[in-house]
């Protein structure tokens, strides 16, 4: 393949190839032509490519060559000379006009027809002179050709129709002569060609739309008759095209001749009325084709409406909208649209259609307001009407019937797009129903009068829509229904019409989340009571009374078991009344009666069983076997009595089955009804076959009544009206009783099938047989279908089951069955005996059984000739291996694959080649890598057949790129490798990629892309994303559905892994538009903007209402944002601020005046999208925002520091940063809280929340003292103020409590007056919470005003928790500031701060209220969280702020907000010392509510869901901090021991399971608290203890855990516990600690260095370990510390690490604390322990010792740490280490290596060190190292005279080593002290300088040189006459210290300015963090 990527043909290198791949060769060279073409100068070799380029046009190519062939010889010729261009057209004329016609000379004429039009579409004009001939010689040629010659040269004739515009005048009449015929022609593929040729001249030929408008639409409806898909869509556009510009014409020179548009609608309505004939066929055929043949015209005409509405555009329809919607609505009312009850259906199918599809896509959302006005007049105008009909009853006019008739139709049609309307525009549909003039409700409900049921179902599912929208009228709605239902009980209609209001509200409320008030349920129920009670007493009434009651009580069940609990035992009741109780009565019951007593009684039982449907449906919790039996009793005899079935259980299965067997094999009944079923039980990968994919258009709605067995319409069944719509459907359409009883006969068939005998299995298969072989004909087919449905449905059960088919007779017959009808003419039926046969296959599961099988189809494959069996059996092959898997038929692969690949050869039938080739494409999926020898061979194929199998066999198209596909899925991650075959299966897979990708069919190209994805996939370097985005992009505005979801499935998979590729790609596109010189025009509705495809998929949302697509769109953009967002700021907040803009302030069209309406209507419009986004799009833009604030946290912190960002934007003006923009952020979220939408308004607020928690602490660099947000008081403010007006929603007001919490905790505002604002609103809301329950009038449910109050009690929580953390850390700040503010105003931001309680003033008059609603809020809770048995207990009539029937929904409501309540009340509780309130009982009740309180800690942290949020367990540890610092508390919990235990276990268990450090620092927290109180609590009682028996001074120490024994007992003990959870603390940060741990194979050794949390963590570990001693008795003691003294002492040794600042880490001074607190342990020394306690103490200073070995391999150990830890030792346990040699050696060698250390910050420690171990009272200690370390010193010191110190670290040193040079004097005794300070005066002596050194020494030197000097002032008079002595033996000495002497006196009187020396002692500069000493 490499060799074909050359300028010139690389004619060598084809002639070696063999002749099978010299097309692909060809067509590779050609693509890569295509690409370097642009770019390359070609004057040189322009001759020879022309002549090789021209040479292959007679060379024979297949179709996707001759179009690239063309292609690049038209660039050639505009990029070159055009001087041979014209030899080159008339060689192409020449093959044209060639007499040949054999086959294999068609390829070449086909090629130079492609060439004449990529000609004239390329240079146009330039061709002009030779235009005539070329076009006569086409259409002469057109006479004569073939089908694909007639498209091709259509195809070519657009071209030059394009190319040359209105030049090609003189032609354009021939032209439409000839082409017009063809558009009715055999072939669909001409069909569709000639429909885009005319769309093309229509663009010049004015007569198309003026004199020849009527033929061409007569035209357009013959060829829309027996048109598949594709031919629909082309036709309907030109149809829709041609008469929009008739309307508006294009040019201005016909505009006298402008048809009006009453004239044009009439036309159209032609078609839609009367089709392409005019007159309906006779009956015979109606059966075979399924309806009048005016089904696909109607189907089309459909769509050219709305094409014809698409193209005048939105103003349009806006203004002619009255117009519009009168006469499409008058299309239903027509006679000839609704002759049957089919029809009609049909026909409201379209019209909806019609109005779905301009309505909502075209229309913003303010001109929709508009048109639902417009409908409703509509409506009400129409009810005039039949109002006046229904009161003249005395004239029986038959006309009024008549209308009547008509009216309901026109009804369903105004009400469902009414409902749909509002439906979509949700909350902004809120000024429809408030507007009165408008009268919406008043006109809906008024049809529920409506003398045909239709029109009243459709009304009371309209008012389902508003309700769902508006869900605050919902409410009021049922109560207006009730009413009238019970003032109007007396009128059948109303009766009826009411309660299917009522019951379609019901049904609608699972969609609003606040759902309805409980009692409604009650009302409900007896209203339908009353009803059936009445039922009998009128016998008018009693059908519509009978109905209404049933169907109020199915709806009831909708509710879902917390409704209807309360009232099963009544429908129990009610159930068993309606059936007879006993065969006797049973028996009574059929001898007597009339027609109408049975036909009430019957629909009595039929809507009794509805509602168990329902209620079984929707009610599963309250199936137990109790109720299951009471419902038995009614199903068994209504099965006697009635073929009606709901539920299933487990009986009478005989019974049963003849019953359903009968029902499907049409025994008792006429007609042919088939079911509907049988698609959707077949593969969804067969649609290709069965051309389902239908379903799968934008037009499915309607395009489904050309396929469709039955018709979906409200009035078959109107329980649909309250169950839940399947997905995907905008309104339920259930199929026709007939149908629909087939479908539930055969659905239960399937599951009833597994649990019979096979003994009945075997009667049932051979009756099947049987019932094939009587019924004959059109109704052979009928029972067939129904058939093999049936049993396709009973093998899936198999399967899902898990069971067997049987044994061999069952088998057999099952077999025959299926065989039989795999040679049926039916397609769907063959590919359902497919589809059984591989369900056999799988069922069956035995190797002989499936080899029978395929041989059977090998045997068929090879003899058989006609089409039928060759398509039956090789699908029956690819089931085979579909349902077996590639192991369990891997023997037969290789037949099967030979077989297939010989079938899918076969050119002339297309049909065997799509069957084939699918099969082949399942064989491949499923053998998965079994396939991989056969990849080459069948890739040759595909290749092949892609380049020669004509584009107009689309399936088959379709099956070879589905089969691509699974070759490339089977080849997988190996595409990346680089060796010769797999480069060659990889170059194949990307040609034949390319070849799918142009061809013209859309599914086809949409199985391009999949493969691509795929590609993509395993081998990402190897696709070129540079063409395929921009491809994908032109794909996004696509008209075809499966094309749309494809390229957005496709980019959705690049943008996860190369986002700014593809973003880069996709603005290409919109760049090379702009240069149009280079580049093909881009086709309709393409228009990148600036926005880039980011934009384009934005606006996409609004258009698309595909659930896929959309949520397809969804991620694509969530992944782009995540990669581009923070490098890209301010685009994507443009966008975002664009999209949510749009709800404000845009000038809408009855804003403009008329001037300026004209004038607008050209050119502008275009660019701007056609309508604003819509709310459901501004949402997800809100949500964007979150996610780019969310981003850029964790991106870089300048995004939060207004000064970082303004200094980095000064150094690159091209850096981006969140904080620039945060007043678009305010703005953006300010916009989305105030929308009408109520969806806006929440994610409005959420943003507003994450914006000030996230910028709340940003400071204002201008201001200081100030925060960046105060600026933005006033909208945060103005934002949140409207969430609490009394009619917003409930979930609105906890959302916005929460964003007022976060304002008023966030302290920004620092003003008491601003903060007011906010405030009031929360106070406001609380005393909307104390009002109590009964008191607002309930909309919702009553667990949404649960929701509301908890969450203003958790804002307050929230509020009072920052209240008092500002107040305590005001407490413990120091005072002095406030004096000094005076002078220096400007550096203290003090000047506006609040005084330190300032929010707490705000809090406290709410306290006492508060508190009281919190404590009830947490006694509620701790109710709520009892496990299931004890839910007797629970109180009868709710809590505080819950009632029990909502009790789950609160449950939710609670676990959001308890947790900030309860750390409130821990807060509140402990700052009234818990018993600072008022009354005794108050303080009585204080103190269990602390015991409350901690077992409702401890019951959450026992079993935290690890869905609940971290929030919630932090606050919760803290709350429970805060208990424990109340004394009450920790007495209580020292008291008692076991509930301390209890508590550290469940933090133990916390820790397990929650990672993040800020947890575990909690947990720490806690733990400390507990052991202080044990620790206070057991000093307390020691010292009680000391006062009584102070004669035996040993009692008291035995008190403490491990008592006399030193036991401990885990589980009881305190101790215990606490070193259980430490320990594991410990361990998880270092995890070296534990044996177990560090010796696992999964334990890495690398030592990783302690993060500053980790830190802080093990730092107090270590402190509570240190602690835990004090809890024991002596001999506990010697229990627990070798564990404890081993863990500090290995957590020294761990930490204990040099660091560069000499800083000492927290763990380490921990460490060292809690050496010191054990080695001076008060209670351990008794005698017992003496001698263990020594050898404890030895052994740990000698591991300490061993630690501080310097070893090579580890990090520094930090000296000074170990040495501080061997001086604690020797400080506070001389007596048990004195005389131990060893330990005294190793010691000092510690210290002497210290004092030789290079590190003077050692050496300066070292001597601090050594001074205090000097001064030792215990001489015994002290004197050893004072022998041994002192004269190192003394050299040390003497030393530095020649090297003096450089820096003050080292000066230091010096200094502290003369301290304890000092020190040994004082010590010294006085007959010692000459020699001693011999030792000392002179080292001074020589450290000062004389008068010429200390002018030019360091400053260093210099302070030296004045600390020895102030020493020796002060030695001299302090020991006079040992220093005269010295002072005599050395008189040089004597005399530099004199001259020194008077240097500095001369200088202090000298210099006043010099600072004065430093005093005598210098403090050491740097101080170890904690004194220890």
């Amino acid at each position: 393949m490499e060799l074909a990527h050359s300028l010139l043909l690389n004619e060598e290198a084809l002639a070696q190839i063999t002749e099978a791949k010299r097309p692909v060769f060809i067509f590779e060279w050609l693509r890569f032509l295509d690409k370097v073409l642009v770019a390359t100068d070609v004057k040189e070799k322009q001759k020879k490519l022309v002549e090789q380029l021209t040479g292959l046009i007679s060379s024979s190519p297949g179709p996707p060559t001759r179009k690239l062939l063309a292609k690049n010889l038209a660039a050639l010729y505009s990029i070159g000379d055009t001087f041979t261009v014209f030899q080159t057209l008339d060689k192409c004329n020449d093959i044209i006009k060639s007499k040949d016609d054999t086959a294999a000379y068609l390829p070449t004429k086909l090629a130079a027809v492609a060439c004449v039009g990529a000609f004239y579409e390329k240079m146009g004009r330039m061709l002009g002179s030779s235009f005539p001939e070329t076009v006569n010689n086409l259409l002469k040629s057109l006479k004569s050709a073939e089908s694909q010659g007639r498209s091709e040269i259509l195809m070519s004739l657009q071209k030059v129709l394009s190319g040359l515009g209105g030049a090609a005048a003189s032609c354009h009449r021939d032209i439409y002569k000839n082409a017009r015929s063809l558009l009715t022609d055999r072939s669909m593929a001409v069909r569709c060609a000639v429909a885009k040729c005319l769309l093309e001249l229509q663009n010049e030929a004015v007569f198309m739309w003026t004199a020849e408008l009527e033929n061409i639409a007569t035209l357009c409806f013959k060829a829309l008759e027996n048109s598949n898909y594709g031919v629909r869509v082309a036709v309907s556009k030109l149809l829709g095209t041609v008469m929009a510009t008739a309307l508006i014409p294009k040019q201005a020179t016909a505009a006298s001749s402008r048809a009006t548009l009453e004239e044009v609608l009439e036309l159209m309505a032609t078609g839609f009325l009367r089709g392409g004939s005019g007159f309906l066929k006779s009956g015979g055929e109606m059966l075979k084709v399924g309806g009048s043949v005016n089904r696909e015209v109607r189907v089309g005409v459909t769509q050219a409406y709305v094409v014809f509405v698409t193209t005048l555009g939105g103003q349009w329809l806006e203004r002619n909208f009255a117009t519009f919607l009168s006469h499409v609505l008058d299309l239903v009312s027509h006679p000839r649209a609704t002759q049957t009850h089919v029809e009609a259906v049909y026909s409201r199918r379209c019209v909806s259609f019609i109005l779905r599809a301009t309505v909502g896509s075209l229309l913003g959302e303010k001109a929709q307001i508009a048109a639902a006005k417009d409908i409703c007049q509509a409506i009400g105008k129409q009810m005039k009407a039949v109002e006046a009909v229904v009161n003249d009853a005395n004239s029986e006019n038959k006309a009024g019937a008549a209308d009547i008739a008509a009216s309901q139709h026109v009804m369903v049609c105004a009400l469902q797009e009414l409902g749909s309307l509002v439906q979509s525009l949700n909350a902004t549909a809120s000024p429809l129903i408030q507007e009165p003039s408008i009268g919406l409700l008043e006109t809906v409900t008024s049809v529920l009068l409506h003398p045909s049921m239709a029109a009243r179902l459709a009304a009371a599912w309209c008012l389902r829509c508003v309700a769902v929208a508006l869900p605050f009228q919902l409410t009021p709605f049922l109560d207006r229904c009730a009413e009238r239902l019970n003032n109007l009980k007396t009128s059948p209609e109303a009766v009826s019409g009411y309660s299917f209001a009522m019951a379609a509200l019901l049904g609608g409320v699972h969609q609003c989340p606040l759902g309805i008030p409980h009692a409604k349920g009650k009302m409900v129920v007896s209203i339908a009571e009353d009803l059936l009670r009445t039922a009998a007493q009128n016998s008018r009434l009693s059908l519509q009374r009978t109905q209404a009651g049933w169907l109020l009580l199915g709806a009831l069940m909708t509710l879902g078991p917390s409704v209807v609990r309360y009232h099963l035992p009544k429908m129990l009741l009610l159930w068993r009344n309606v059936f007879p109780r006993s065969l006797k009565e049973l028996e009574a019951e059929k001898a007597r009666g009339d027609s109408f007593t049975w036909q009430v009684t019957l629909e009595g039982r039929a809507g009794a069983l509805c509602a168990m449907r329902s209620f079984v449906a929707h009610c599963p919790e309250l199936l137990t076997e109790d109720v299951i039996r009471k419902l038995m009793t009614p199903i068994e005899y209504s099965l006697k009595k009635i073929k009606c079935i709901c539920v299933i259980f487990r009986r009478s299965f005989n019974a049963l089955l003849r019953e359903l067997v009968a029902e499907f094999t049409l025994t008792d009944n006429s007609a042919n009804t088939t079911t509907s079923l049988l698609r959707s039980l077949c593969h969804y990968d067969d649609s290709v076959l069965l051309g389902s994919w239908l379903q799968e258009t934008d037009h499915k709605s309607i395009e489904d009544q050309v396929i469709a067995s039955g018709s979906g319409a409200l009035e078959h069944d109107p329980s649909s009206i309250y169950l839940r719509i399947p997905a995907g459907e905008a309104v339920p359409g259930p199929l026709p009783l007939g149908v629909s009883v087939i479908d539930a006969s055969v659905a239960l068939f399937g599951v009833v099938f597994p649990h019979v005998s096979y003994k009945h299995r075997l009667q049932m298969l051979d009756h099947f047989a049987e019932c094939v072989k009587q019924a004959k004909g059109v109704r052979q087919q009928a029972v067939q279908l129904n058939i093999f449905t049936a049993v396709l449905s009973a093998l899936k059960g198999l399967a899902e089951n898990k069971s067997t088919l049987g044994p061999e007779e069952v088998r057999k017959s099952a077999l025959t069955l299926v065989m039989g009808a795999l040679d049926n003419p039916n397609p769907i039926l063959r590919c359902a005996a497919g589809e059984a046969l591989g369900r056999m296959a799988q069922v069956v599961g035995e190797a002989t059984f499936i080899a029978r099988m395929a041989q059977y189809s090998f045997d068929k494959l090879k003899s058989a000739r006609d089409v039928v069996s060759r398509t039956g059996h090789s699908l029956a092959l690819g089931c085979l291996h579909r349902y077996v898997g590639g192991i369990g038929s891997g023997q037969h692969l290789k037949t099967s694959v030979s077989i297939l690949l010989a079938l899918a050869q076969d050119g002339t039938s297309p049909e065997v080649q799509t069957w084939s080739l699918h099969s082949l494409a399942l064989i491949v999926d499923s053998s998965g890598p079994m396939y991989r020898g056969y990849v080459e061979p069948t890739l040759s194929l595909v290749l092949t057949l892609l380049l020669t199998v004509p584009p107009s066999h689309t399936e088959v198209h379709q099956c070879l790129g589905r089969c691509l596909g699974a070759i490339i899925t089977t080849v997988g991650p190996e595409l990346q490798g680089n060796g010769a075959t797999i480069s060659t299966i990889r170059s194949s897979c990307l040609v034949g990629c390319a070849i799918t990708q142009d061809h013209s069919d859309s599914l086809v190209q949409a199985a391009a892309i999949s493969c691509l994805q795929q590609l993509h996939m395993f081998a990402p370097r190897h696709v070129n994303l540079s063409s395929l985005v921009p491809s994908l992009c032109v794909h996004l505005c696509s008209s075809h559905l499966l094309l749309r979801r494809a390229a957005v499935a496709c980019l959705r998979q690049l943008a996860q892994r190369e986002a700014a590729e593809v973003c880069e790609y996709a603005m290409s596109l919109a760049k090379n538009a702009g240069d149009k010189e280079n580049s093909e025009p881009l086709p309709d509705g393409v228009n990148i903007t600036e926005t880039g495809l980011e934009g384009v998929l934005f606006g996409m949302l609004d258009r698309e209402t595909d659930r896929k697509l959309c949520s397809d769109i969804h991620d694509t953009l969530g992944h782009m944002l995540s990669s581009l967002a923070v490098e890209n700021l301010s685009h994507w907040l443009m966008l975002c601020k664009d999209v949510l803009a749009a709800s404000s302030g845009k000038c809408s069209i009855d804003e403009m005046d008329d001037d300026t309406m004209f004038t607008t209507l050209g050119e502008e419009d275009k660019t701007k999208p056609s309508v604003a986004p819509r709310w459901a799009t501004r949402v997800f833009a809100a949500d964007c925002l979150c996610r780019v604030i969310m981003l850029c946290e964790n991106a870089n912190k300048a995004h939060f520091d207004l000064a970082l960002a303004r200094s980095a934007r000064l150094k690159n003006p091209k850096n981006d940063f969140l904080v620039l923009h945060l007043s678009d952020l305010i703005r953006m979220a300010f916009m989305a809280a105030t929308d009408h939408s109520n969806q806006l308004r929440m994610a409005g607020l959420q943003a507003l929340e994450d914006i000030i928690k996230k910028f709340a602490s940003v400071p204002e660099p201008e201001f200081p003292g100030h925060v960046i947000l105060e600026q933005y008081q006033a909208n945060v403010g103005a934002a949140l103020r409207p969430a609490f007006s009394q009619d917003t929603p409930s979930d609105i007001t906890a959302k916005a409590c929460q964003v007022c919490s976060a304002w008023i905790g966030s302290g920004v505002v620092s003003d008491l007056n601003d903060l007011r604002r906010v405030h009031n609103l929360l106070v406001s809301s609380l005393d909307k919470v104390q009002a109590g329950k009964g008191s607002s009038s309930q909309l919702y449910r009553e667990s949404a005003t649960t929701m509301e109050k908890l969450a203003v009690l958790k804002a307050w929580a929230e509020v009072y928790i920052v209240a008092m953390k500002i107040k305590k850390e005001a407490e413990t700040k120091p005072k002095c500031v406030s004096k000094s503010t005076e002078e220096d105003e400007d550096d203290f931001g003090t000047v506006d701060e609040l005084p330190p309680d300032s929010l707490i003033t705000l809090v406290q008059p709410e306290l006492p209220a508060l508190s009281r609603l919190w404590l009830a809020a947490l006694k509620d809770y701790a109710l709520l969280t009892l496990p299931a048995e004890f839910a007797t207990q629970l109180p009868p009539d709710g809590g505080a702020f819950y009632t029990p029937e909502t009790i789950d929904t609160a449950r939710l409501h609670y676990r959001n907000s308890w947790a900030p309540i309860l750390h409130a009340v821990a807060l509140w509780l402990n700052s009234t010392g818990f018993n600072a309130s008022e009354s005794v009982e108050e303080t009585a009740a204080a103190m269990p509510n602390s015991q409350k309180q901690f077992k409702a800690h401890i019951q959450f942290l026992c079993s935290p869901r690890p869905e609940e949020p971290v929030e919630h367990v932090t606050s919760c540890l803290q709350a429970l901090h805060t208990l424990l610092d109340s004394p009450c508390a920790r007495i209580h919990i020292a008291e008692d021991q076991l509930l301390g235990v209890e508590l550290l276990s469940v933090l133990h268990r916390l820790l397990l399971t929650w990672d993040p450090p800020s947890v575990q620092l909690l947990v720490t927290g806690v733990v400390q608290q507990i052991v202080r109180a044990a620790q206070d609590y057991l000093q307390e009682k020691r010292n009680t203890l000391n006062e009584d028996d102070i004669e035996e001074k040993e009692n008291p120490l035995v008190l403490g855990e491990g008592g006399e024994s030193g036991g401990l007992v885990p589980g009881k003990s305190l101790v215990f516990a606490a070193m259980e959870l430490l320990m594991f603390i410990l361990v998880r940060h270092m995890p070296h600690l534990s044996s177990k741990v560090s010796d696992s194979p999964s334990h890495i050794a690398a030592k990783s260095h302690l993060s500053e949390e980790s830190a802080r963590l093990v730092a107090a570990t270590v402190t509570i370990l240190s602690d835990l001693p004090s809890l024991c008795s002596p001999a506990g003691c010697m229990t627990v510390l070798p564990t404890i003294l081993f863990l500090i002492t290995r957590v020294l040794k761990e930490t204990a690490v040099k660091s560069a600042d000499n800083q000492v880490p927290p763990p380490v001074s921990a460490a060292l604390q809690g050496i010191k607190a054990i080695v001076t342990l008060p209670t351990v020394k008794t005698d017992e322990t003496q001698k263990q306690w020594a050898s404890l103490i030895r052994s740990t200073l000698a591991s300490v010792l061993e630690y501080s070995q310097p070893e090579t391999s580890k990090p520094v150990l930090d000296e000074v740490s170990i040495l501080t830890a061997i001086a604690l030792f020797l400080w506070s346990a001389s007596t048990e280490i004195i005389g131990v040699q060893s330990l005294q050696n190793g010691c000092i060698n510690r210290f002497k290596n210290a004092l030789n250390s290079s590190d003077p910050w050692v050496q300066a420690k070292c001597y601090q060190l050594l001074l205090s171990v000097f001064q030792h009272t215990n001489r015994a200690l002290s004197t050893p190292y004072i022998h041994s370390l002192a004269p190192i010193m003394v050299e040390k010191l003497k030393a530095v005279e020649r090297n003096r110190p450089n820096n003050n670290l080292e000066l230091l040193a010096v200094q502290e080593g003369i301290k304890v040079l000092e020190t040994l004097v004082a010590l010294g005794e006085e007959q010692n002290r000459v020699q001693l300070l011999a030792l000392l005066v002179p080292t001074l002596i020589s450290y000062l300088l004389n008068e010429n050194a200390f002018a030019s020494a360091s400053t260093v030197s210099k302070d030296l040189h004045e600390f020895a000097l102030q020493n020796l002032m002060h030695i001299g008079p302090l020991y006079p006459h040992a220093f005269k002595t010295v002072m005599g033996a050395a008189p040089e000495l004597k005399t530099r210290l004199e001259t020194a002497v008077r240097a500095s006196q001369a200088s202090k009187a000298k210099a006043a300015a010099r600072q004065p020396p430093p005093t005598v002692h210098s403090t050491p500069t740097i101080k170890l963090k904690t004194s220890f000493f």
